[in-house]
């Protein structure tokens, strides 16, 4: 028969081993690519993981810019995004009670269907000629 084939299995590495290469990555200022082919490490992202998670923060730090007027629009949306979602719950409010009311208006006028007495108020249907 031909060749089984190989397991290419998972890789461990220590909490401590991780900590060691990423100390070094800082401290030596080296890239996570040189990082990477020394130790053997596999995985294309796995060192920046571990920078993330173990690093003191001076590799992948990310510093965002603006200029004023970025930050009053930036501002000024999130002022209209929270009025738009008030003008939008006070709606869904105004169409609960709409409900509500033709609800009971129908139970005291003795109608009991409510979606069919809608399908007749809306009267006949125009087609055009």
């Amino acid at each position: 028969m031909g060749k089984e084939p190989k397991s290419k299995g998972t890789i461990r590495y220590s909490e401590a081993f991780k900590m060691e290469v990423v100390r070094e990555l800082e401290q030596e200022d080296l890239s996570f690519e040189h990082v990477r082919r020394k130790y053997g490490i596999r995985g294309r992202e796995t060192v920046q993981k571990w920078v993330r998670k173990y690093g003191n923060g001076s590799r992948g730090k990310v510093i965002r810019v603006e200029k004023p007027e970025e930050i009053d629009e930036l501002k000024r949306l999130r002022e209209r995004v929270r009025r738009l979602e008030t003008a939008l719950a006070d709606s869904n409010v105004d169409l609960a009670l709409e409900r509500a009311y033709l609800k009971e208006a129908c139970k005291r006028a003795g109608i009991e269907d409510v979606e069919e007495f809608k399908k007749k108020s809306d009267g006949p249907r125009r087609t055009k000629r």
